[in-house]
């Protein structure tokens, strides 16, 4: 893929601060760059979802959902869009935190303004040689297999195809493996704040996965309940 120059790449940036997030648009406006932002977390994942972005800073303290979170979000459906966080949260624990979720840089507030545009110009510059097209995203366990990338899934009635939503749960619980996921996370990172269903609306979804791979869904070896917390996928 031919490497795209700064007027082509488009970047979102979500700062719940007004001023701070319009000296970061007009200082990346003038560097040639293409700017959204965003005032709160799930206004990120709503532009997300519905625009081509080739890089995400975000905010950690937002209003309605925290930029932790957000990134967990973004890295469920997208692991090649660099993200880089811009928080006042300077605390080593912090910084791991948003790199182990899936930031790729992050710089604490306040911040010198020409180490920050250098910084998203090596991001781009980083993930430039991505090839556009959606690489095929497969995750095989005993005799299935899942693509996340055409919601298509190999189980026990053959080929079949998930929902979005079906898919978002199934990549959440295979990339947490051996780990127990709350259903309070869930609804969180699946279906998001908007859209809040009840926890009720978890347990059918897990039980659709079960009857795409468990042989005994009523006695499940992968998709496993712990009572009172939420779920685990566990492929031993």
């Amino acid at each position: 893929m031919l490497l795209q120059n700064n007027k082509q790449k488009r970047v979102l940036v979500a700062e719940d601060e007004k001023s701070l997030r319009e000296t970061l648009k007009i200082n990346l406006e003038l560097e040639g760059f293409e700017v959204i932002d965003a005032k709160n977390g799930q206004e990120v994942l709503e532009i997300f979802k519905n625009s081509r972005i080739d890089l995400v800073i975000l905010d950690v303290m937002m209003p309605e959902m925290d930029g932790f979170s957000v990134c967990k979000a973004i890295r469920m459906e997208n692991n090649h869009t660099p993200v880089l966080f811009l928080t006042a949260k300077s605390l080593s624990s912090d910084k791991i935190e948003g790199l182990k979720i899936g930031g790729d840089d992050y710089m604490t507030k306040p911040f010198d303004l020409e180490e920050f545009l250098l910084r998203v110009k090596i991001l781009l510059k980083r993930t430039s040689n991505y090839v556009s097209d959606k690489p095929t995203d497969k995750f095989q366990f005993d005799n299935f297999w899942v693509d996340f990338s055409s919601f298509e899934v190999f189980g026990l009635f053959g080929l079949s195809k998930l929902t979005n939503k079906e898919v978002k749960l199934l990549r959440l619980l295979i990339e947490r493996k051996n780990q127990v996921v709350s259903r309070n996370e869930i609804l969180e990172l699946v279906w998001g704040y908007d859209t809040f269903p009840s926890s009720r609306t978890v347990d059918n979804f897990i039980l659709t996965l079960r009857k795409h791979f468990e042989k005994d869904p009523k006695n499940p070896t992968y998709f496993l309940s712990i009572r009172g917390v939420g779920y685990m996928f566990s492929d031993k």
